[in-house]
C-alpha cells in the first residue's frame, strides 16, 4: 500500500519507518526542511533505539521524505495524520489537526480515486469527527464516506522502544466511520499476523489511547502516594511493600508447573520522582478538561495530575534533611530525559528538580547518555556542568542524585566501592539495591 505520514515527531517517523519495513511505500511529510534533509540522508531527527538501522535499510527504496503534502497524498492510497496536539491551558491544541486537515482536503479536491485519512495523532474523543471530517469535507468540496474515509489509529508507542512497540504490537486498535474504512485499516495492518485487531468507531478509538495512558499514570502516582506514606511512617520501605504486592496472582499469575509470570506493567506500580514526557502528563490533563466540558467531574485523575507535580518535591526534602543547608553542596546529577532510551526532556522530573536545586545555591555535575544537549537548552549551564561520562559527574559529589532510570547507573555501587568521603545517593527511581552502598537513601524509604 501506499502510505503518506504527516509530521515526522516520535509517533510519525517511528510509523512511516516501520511500515516501509513491512513492505508499504511511505512517504512522511514534514514543514522543516531540515528535517526532511536529514530524514533523507538516513539521519533520524530523535533519538529512538533501532530507528537509524531501518531508516537506512528503507531509505529510497520504500521510505522516502518530502516537504510536498500535497504531492504526497496524491500519490498515496492512505494518508495519516501524526501532527502535535500539545496542552493549552484548558484543552489540547487541534491547530496543527485543524492545518493539515485544510490541506489534505485541497489535495483531495484533485483527487478522483478514494483515499482514507486516518489519524494517528492523541486526540480527545470526538476530534476525528467533529473537526477532521468536515473540514476535510469543506476543503475537498467532497463527501465523507463516498469520496475517502475517515478512520482514527491511535498510537501505543513508549519512547525508548517505540520501534521494538510498533513492529511487535499488543494489539491494534482500528476505528473507521463505515466498514469500507474500516477495511482499508485491515489491509494496512494485514502484515501483523497474530495480533488482536480491534474494530470500533473513531470516537471509541480515541478514547481507548486516552484510558490506556490515564489508567498507566494513575498506577504511578498510587505507588508514588504510598511511598510518601511509607515515609511519612518511617520503618517501612515501598520497594519492601510493593515487592510483596506483586506477588498478587492476579498481577504476577503462577503457572500450572509454579512458574510466575511478571507482566511488564508491574513497574508501573514503583515509586518514584514522578512520571513525565509527551504523554502521560497532557493526555490525563486533557481528559480531565474534556471530562469538565462534558460536566463530568475527574476527580480521581485530578489527584493523579496533584500527585504527580508534587512528587518531584521529594527529592528536595530528601536532601534538606540530609543536609544543613543545599549552598554550595556539590550534587552529581544522574538522568535528566524523563526516561532511559531517549532524550525527551518533555515534562521530566529532572526540570524542577535541577531549577530549585540551582535556586537553593547548589553546585551541579550532571549526566545523561543521550539528553545533554535538549537539556542545555531547557536548563542552561546556570550551576550546572555537563559531563561526557558518568564518573566525572561523580568527582568531589557531596551526594550522588539519580532522577532517570539508565541501566548503566546500576553500575554505581562498583564506582563508589573506593570513594572517600563517600557520597550520599539519593535514590529517585529506586533502582539500586540499598544494601550494596553505604551510604543510600531514596523515594519511599
Amino acid at each position: 500500500m501506499k502510505v503518506s505520514v504527516l509530521g515526522t515527531g516520535y509517533v510519525g517517523l517511528v510509523s512511516g519507518v516501520c511500515l516501509a519495513e513491512k513492505g508499504h511505500h511511505v512517504c512522511c511529510v514534514d514543514i522543516d526542511p531540515d528535517k526532511v534533509e536529514k530524514t533523507n540522508r538516513g539521519v533520524p531527527v530523535i533519538h529512538e533505539r533501532g530507528l537509524e538501522g531501518l531508516l537506512k535499510k528503507n531509505i529510497g527504496k520504500r521510505f522516502t521524505a518530502t516537504s510536498d503534502l500535497r504531492k504526497a497524498v496524491l500519490d498515496s492510497d492512505l494518508s495519516m495524520i501524526a501532527v502535535g496536539t500539545p496542552f493549552k491551558g484548558d484543552e489540547i491544541d487541534l491547530g496543527y489537526i485543524r492545518e493539515v486537515s485544510k490541506q489534505i482536503g485541497a489535495a483531495l479536491r484533485e483527487k478522483s480515486t478514494y483515499h482514507v485519512v486516518v489519524v494517528k495523532s492523541t486526540v480527545v474523543p470526538g476530534t476525528t469527527q467533529e473537526v477532521v471530517l468536515p473540514v476535510i469535507e469543506e476543503f475537498s468540496g467532497k463527501t465523507a464516506g463516498a469520496a475517502f474515509g475517515i478512520g482514527m489509529n491511535p498510537e501505543f508507542l513508549r519512547e525508548g522502544v517505540a520501534v521494538e512497540d510498533f513492529m511487535s504490537p499488543d494489539r491494534i486498535v482500528l476505528g473507521g466511520i463505515d466498514a469500507r474504512t474500516l477495511d482499508v485499516l485491515e489491509e494496512l495492518y494485514q502484515v501483523f499476523e497474530g495480533v488482536d485487531k480491534i474494530r470500533t468507531t473513531p470516537k471509541t478509538a480515541e478514547m481507548i489511547k486516552y484510558t490506556s495512558n490515564a489508567l498507566l499514570a494513575t498506577m504511578i502516582s498510587f505507588s508514588n502516594e504510598i511511598g510518601n506514606l511509607c515515609t511519612g511512617l518511617g520503618d517501612i520501605d515501598v520497594v519492601d511493600v510493593m515487592r510483596a504486592v506483586h506477588l498478587d496472582k492476579r498481577l504476577c499469575p503462577i503457572l500450572p508447573d509454579g512458574r510466575r509470570i511478571v507482566p511488564q506493567f508491574t513497574t508501573y506500580i514503583e515509586a518514584g520522582c514522578g512520571f513525565g514526557g509527551s504523554c502521560f502528563p497532557k493526555d490525563v490533563k486533557a481528559l480531565i478538561a474534556h471530562g469538565k466540558k462534558a460536566q463530568q467531574p475527574m476527580a480521581l485523575l485530578q489527584s493523579v495530575i496533584q500527585v504527580n507535580e508534587q512528587q518531584p518535591r521529594q527529592i528536595i526534602e530528601i536532601l534538606n534533611k540530609q543536609f544543613r543547608s543545599l549552598k554550595g553542596i556539590r550534587l552529581a546529577i544522574l538522568g535528566l530525559a524523563f526516561k532511559p532510551g531517549t532524550d525527551d526532556m518533555r515534562e521530566s522530573p529532572a526540570i524542577p528538580i535541577v531549577n530549585e536545586l540551582a535556586a537553593a545555591g547548589a553546585s551541579m555535575r550532571a549526566f545523561d547518555p543521550v539528553a545533554r544537549t535538549e537539556a542545555e537548552k531547557i536548563l542552561g549551564t546556570r550551576q550546572i556542568t555537563y559531563c561526557e561520562q558518568l564518573s566525572d559527574a561523580l568527582d568531589g559529589a557531596d551526594a550522588v542524585v539519580l532522577l532517570t532510570r539508565w541501566d548503566e547507573f546500576a553500575k554505581l555501587p562498583e564506582l563508589l566501592a573506593d570513594r572517600e568521603p563517600q557520597p550520599l545517593v539519593v535514590d529517585g527511581r529506586r533502582m539500586i539495591d540499598k544494601k550494596k552502598l553505604r551510604r543510600y537513601t531514596g523515594i519511599g524509604i
